[in-house]
């Protein structure tokens, strides 16, 4: 069983999305602060990331932000959290985010979203780090993309066992039970998915 002390969260900053989208984030949120878990995602006030931070605030949760100085100088980046570290770059902010977290969920959202997810999992591909990755299927919608995923395994651009890189779940309430029951991470010495 691992223990997860922090979660990283990639989510949209897009408001625009499903209401049921907006539910997911806020009990992730909710949930994170009543079991003592960081949250640690992009730093923004806006859209998922605002919705999900404010509702770990509310909770008396800890939440860490980390934006780069370029998004935060455009007042996105969100004043009231337990720490908000504001850093040169976007791959300074990636790298610091995977260096405080234990794991990483993935809730809908945009360009941006699926950029960090697919870097976290190609990290994990190369055995950079066995930390759990889990996308969170609110609704279905990483269902397309489950689809092109299995597509790329099928054409052999990646192996079978690639699939087990990341674990989905079907919520929020599925994602904790995935967390407790995930083995704890090991360093690996050399790629295991390759």
């Amino acid at each position: 069983m691992s223990l997860i002390r922090s979660l990283c969260v990639y989510c949209g900053s897009s408001s625009r999305g499903a209401p049921a989208h907006h539910a997911a984030a806020q009990r992730l949120g909710t949930e994170l602060a009543r079991r003592g878990i960081a949250m640690v995602y992009g730093g923004g006030m806006v859209g998922l990331m605002g919705i999900c931070a404010d509702a770990a605030l509310q909770g008396g949760g800890k939440v860490i932000g980390v934006i780069p100085k370029s998004l935060d100088d455009l007042e996105v980046g969100h004043r009231g959290l337990t720490q908000l570290i504001v850093l040169d770059s976007m791959h300074a902010r990636k790298q610091r985010m995977f260096e405080l977290s234990d794991a990483f969920a993935v809730l809908p959202g945009g360009y941006g979203t699926l950029d960090e997810a697919f870097e976290i999992i190609t990290w994990r591909q190369l055995g950079l780090h066995d930390k759990p990755v889990f996308l969170v299927d609110v609704a279905g919608f990483w269902a397309p993309l489950r689809r092109l995923l299995g597509h790329v395994i099928e054409q052999n651009y990646a192996r079978p066992e690639n699939a087990r890189l990341y674990t989905v779940v079907d919520g929020v309430d599925a994602l904790f039970k995935a967390m407790a029951a995930s083995p704890e991470p090991h360093t690996a010495a050399k790629p295991k998915w390759m």
